[in-house]
């Protein structure tokens, strides 16, 4: 009744008016259309519409909007967080990595749809689960077209609860070798060694020792001294061998050693090269819905860090599977939706040596710091090492010593963990001198023959006296009592270019960037570093690396700091490395690389290493030539600050010492350099065969490039050449017998007096 009433309160006028016609209205024309009455349509919302918003929020896993377009009946018999397991478990059963959906035809009453829809899964391990044709069922609550959810709306033969079952078929991980095929990680028998204080005997304790120092490189006093301080039946983890490492102190067996055996993946002469290699762990539980959409079965061991987790791919494999459908009362399979053959994994074989490798990181044993060893001519990277470092076999759960080694390796403050080669970010010092001579002379502002007198100090700034490193050396003397009349301790004079590059004259690159500022060319140097590859990642890939920072100086004082290598800037040795190796080529920047090739169980390697040429250093040939033979006077000239301590070096090398102001305590000691063989293979039989290379070392606080870094650059060529290290540090009473240094009266030098 009152509908009838309320129509004809609307009808009624609008028949008046028509039977009226227009010109019944006052001041309307006659013939005048008049406006149609508005009419109010209560539409019913789309039901497809409805459902793409759903199935979008399922592709995206966002189990929260989808439960809020379920039916209030679902979501009262049906927790969100049972409705999500049951999505999520699905998709990752069927490694479905997407779907596609095509929404079909809608049936809709008043008060409730029916829509049919078609789903096709994209799954890894199952193939494409074609066509599944499907309905959704909704109800009209509150204006809304709510979902009637059930196990079907996934896949039609999940209706009744029945289940996914996905029967996997995983390979064994691939391996990963240097470039001469010796392994860095491999499946193999380890040995799992440890003591037991209350077994050791005086008869035993100096072969137990000796034996453990030469396998797993702890020294006697720190073993002898954990031995003293243990309670007798507690063990003291020591390393990990495979049997012909640990053959020999098997076969000695000294009272108080004890040992496991277990099979396991292992990271051969205890983990050398254990920042870049990388190791594995058990899926966590954070990516274990990554890892299930990719075809993995979640009980697998993963790459997590370097070249394990960045070769995932190749070392896994890839998984095959069937997968069913069963009923979850009875266990049958009620059918089977699709399967697929496991493929083999693959071996990656790195550029890196592992002879090298494993000297390169003895070299910087017992300091902080890293070195990294890149062939001239390729950007191959031939040793990587980072000081302190790790085992990766601590991280393999069947090592029986895994858990207290793991224990005390997060206990560590001195960052481990962290590859110091690629990711540690340092200020240059006296290195950078390199970039700031070629801005200089690319600016026009400087020739070879532009002179300088190298004092003590250099004032043209108001802000401070600004010192040569000679002036630190002279004052250590007078407190010492002594004269400053050495070479290290006197004025440079007046120099070249070139020599001061040799002598690295501090007031002499203090005046070229104080120069450009003048002349408004303050960000010559900023931008010469940039086009060196600095302040930016140089792609190797493999690993992670950090970018370090190039910014362009604002004041007289910025740019001043910055000609010395010193300021903000933040560098990498990996692209210290880069750099020196384009000097050494003619200019070339090669992207750096650590991996040789990738290599299947049967045919040929599905990658194989190609250099590539990522940039040119913007400098002339006449001006890179005159940076080379300065680099070549660092060593090989009397008053170079690296003749001292490389005296006796037997291929020929160019370098650059650097010593950079921390910040907080020692500065770092740094040295780069490469190798000249190419042009001298006559003269050194010992070059034959042996691509040129170039090397970058930091020592971090350790004081001066030339005591410290320039020994090490020592070590390395001679490995490189020779395979073993030939002479000792001047610290050292042998290899590995650390004396405590104290060079020259406490005072690390530059140049340091014979």
């Amino acid at each position: 009744m009152k509908l009838f009433r309320l129509i004809s309160i609307i009808l009624i006028p609008a028949f008046i008016l028509a039977a009226c016609g227009t010109n019944g209205i006052p001041g309307v024309p006659t013939g005048t259309a008049l406006p149609q009455p508005l009419v109010t349509i209560d539409s019913t919302p789309d039901a497809g519409a409805a459902l793409s918003a759903y199935l979008d929020a399922y592709k995206a896993d966002d189990y929260n909007a989808m439960y809020a377009m379920l039916s209030k009946v679902t979501t009262d018999a049906l927790p969100l967080d049972q409705f999500a397991k049951r999505n999520r478990d699905a998709l990752n059963e069927m490694s479905a990595g997407s779907f596609d959906y095509v929404i079909n035809s809608a049936l809709v009453n008043p008060l409730s749809a029916e829509v049919s829809y078609n789903v096709t899964y994209h799954t890894v391990l199952a193939g494409d689960i074609q066509g599944r044709d499907m309905i959704a069922r909704f109800t009209l609550e509150n204006g809304q077209w709510k979902l009637q959810w059930d196990d079907a709306n996934i896949l039609p033969e999940l209706a009744g609860g029945n289940t996914l079952k996905m029967d996997y078929k995983i390979p064994s991980r691939g391996e990963i070798y240097d470039r001469n095929g010796e392994p860095f990680a491999a499946q193999s028998d380890v040995y799992a060694f440890y003591v037991i204080p209350g077994n050791v005997t005086d008869e035993s304790i100096g072969t137990l020792v000796a034996r453990v120092w030469a396998l797993c490189g702890i020294s006697p006093e720190v073993l002898t001294e954990d031995i003293l301080n243990t309670p007798d039946q507690f063990a003291i983890p020591l390393c990990e061998a495979s049997a012909d490492e640990s053959a020999i102190i098997r076969a000695s067996s000294p009272s108080g050693l004890q040992w496991e055996q277990y099979t396991s993946r292992y990271y051969f002469e205890q983990g050398t090269g254990s920042n870049v290699v990388g190791y594995t762990t058990f899926i966590s539980a954070d990516d274990l819905d990554t890892y299930k959409r990719l075809g993995y079965q979640g009980s697998e061991r993963v790459g997590n860090a370097g070249i394990e987790r960045s070769m995932e791919d190749a070392l896994a494999g890839k998984h095959g599977g069937t997968l069913y459908v069963v009923n979850p009362s009875t266990g049958q399979i009620v059918t089977k939706v699709g399967e697929s053959e496991p493929q083999p994994s693959e071996s990656v074989n790195l550029t890196l040596d592992r002879n090298l490798q494993y000297y390169a990181e003895k070299a910087i044993e017992g300091f902080r710091g890293a070195v990294v060893v890149m062939e001239v001519d390729t950007g191959r990277v031939i040793a990587m090492a980072s000081s302190p470092d790790y085992d990766s076999n601590i991280f393999e759960t069947n090592n029986p010593n895994s858990s207290e080694r793991i224990a005390e390796l997060f206990q560590r403050v001195d960052d481990p963990l962290l590859n110091r080669a690629a990711q540690g970010q340092y200020p240059l010092g006296s290195v950078f001198k390199i970039i700031t001579m070629a801005a200089g002379m690319e600016s026009g502002l400087y020739i070879p023959e532009s002179t300088f007198d190298c004092q003590y100090d250099w004032t043209k700034l108001p802000d401070t006296i600004r010192h040569d490193w000679t002036w630190q050396h002279c004052e250590d003397r007078v407190a010492s009592g002594r004269e400053c009349n050495t070479p290290d301790s006197l004025p440079s004079g007046l120099l070249t270019l070139s020599e001061g590059l040799m002598r690295s004259c501090n007031p002499f690159f203090y005046d070229i960037g104080y120069t450009l500022y003048q002349n408004n060319r303050q960000t010559d140097i900023a931008n010469m570093a940039r086009a060196f590859g600095l302040g930016s990642p140089t792609g190797i890939g493999q690993i992670t690396e950090a970018a370090g920072n190039i910014s362009d100086p604002q004041t007289a004082i910025d740019v001043v700091n910055q000609a010395i290598g010193q300021g903000d800037m933040q560098v990498t040795p990996l692209q210290v490395a880069r750099f020196i190796a384009a000097l050494g080529n003619g200019g070339t920047l090669y992207r750096p690389q650590v991996v040789e090739s990738i290599q299947p169980i049967e045919g040929p390697p599905t990658l194989v290493f190609k250099p590539e040429a990522t940039g040119v250093l913007p400098v002339t040939p006449e001006r890179l030539q005159l940076i080379r033979e300065a680099m070549i006077s660092v060593v090989e000239n009397s008053l170079g600050t690296a003749h001292f301590r490389l005296r006796g070096i037997q291929v020929p090398v160019a370098g650059k010492t650097g010593t950079a102001e921390s910040g907080s305590g020692r500065p770092h000691a740094w040295f780069a350099g490469y190798t000249l063989c190419e042009e001298a293979v006559d003269q050194y039989p010992v070059c034959k065969d042996k691509p040129d290379i170039a090397i970058a070392i930091i020592l971090e606080n350790q004081g001066e490039g030339s005591d410290w870094a320039a020994p090490v650059f020592k070590r390395i060529i001679e490995t490189y050449y020779f395979g073993s290290p030939r002479t000792i540090y001047w610290f050292e009473s042998n290899f590995g017998v650390t004396e405590t240094p104290t060079p020259f009266g406490g005072i690390p030098t530059e140049t340091p007096e014979p």
